[in-house]
């Protein structure tokens, strides 16, 4: 079966989830989403998107918009990286999974009804951050929203990677 693991990304967090989902497909193949191509030869599609201030990259939202009928006719797993921090709550004691949802995900699970959408806490390497970006990161109130450092669950990430295989895997090659 062949799996395109697509992503949006701006420091290289979110290819790193990419590539990680990637291993345990069978014939899978990871590309940003503006290099993605024609999507006729993947039986089914792993995206994700970078997500600031709630919400994802415009240029994942608009490869999902301009694909709708090839995805909502394949198995789809959906995933944002963004939180930052090692809190699993935030201060009103909710799931930051939950809270940190990306305000398109509704949209998009409208769209292509995919088999899962999962958030992953992201990573934050103040080296590569661009300019306004190291401005905004340096404020005082920024600093504890902004944590540096890589909060990704490898093993997490790894299991749910590994349940996707499985899921396919189950799937019978007429209903792909």
């Amino acid at each position: 079966m062949s799996i395109l693991v697509a992503y949006a990304g701006k420091h290289g967090a979110t290819q790193g989830i990419a590539e990680t989902l990637r291993a345990a497909g069978q014939d899978a193949e990871v590309r940003p989403v503006k290099a993605a191509g024609d999507l006729a030869g993947y039986e089914a599609v792993v995206l994700g998107s970078a997500a600031y201030c709630w919400s994802w990259l415009t240029e994942a939202t608009e490869f999902v918009r301009r694909n709708r009928a090839v995805l909502a006719d394949r198995p789809v797993w959906l995933f944002s990286s963004g939180p930052l921090g090692t809190a699993a709550t935030d201060a009103q004691g909710r799931d930051l999974r939950v809270v940190a949802e990306p305000k398109e995900i509704a949209e998009l699970r409208e769209a292509i009804n995919p088999r899962d959408h999962r958030v992953i806490f992201g990573a934050l390497d103040r080296s590569k951050l661009g300019f306004a970006e190291r401005v905004v990161a340096k404020m005082p109130a920024s600093r504890a929203l902004l944590p540096e450092g890589d909060f990704r669950d490898w093993q997490d990430l790894e299991a749910w990677a590994e349940s996707i295989a499985h899921e396919l895997a189950q799937v019978p090659a007429s209903r792909r």
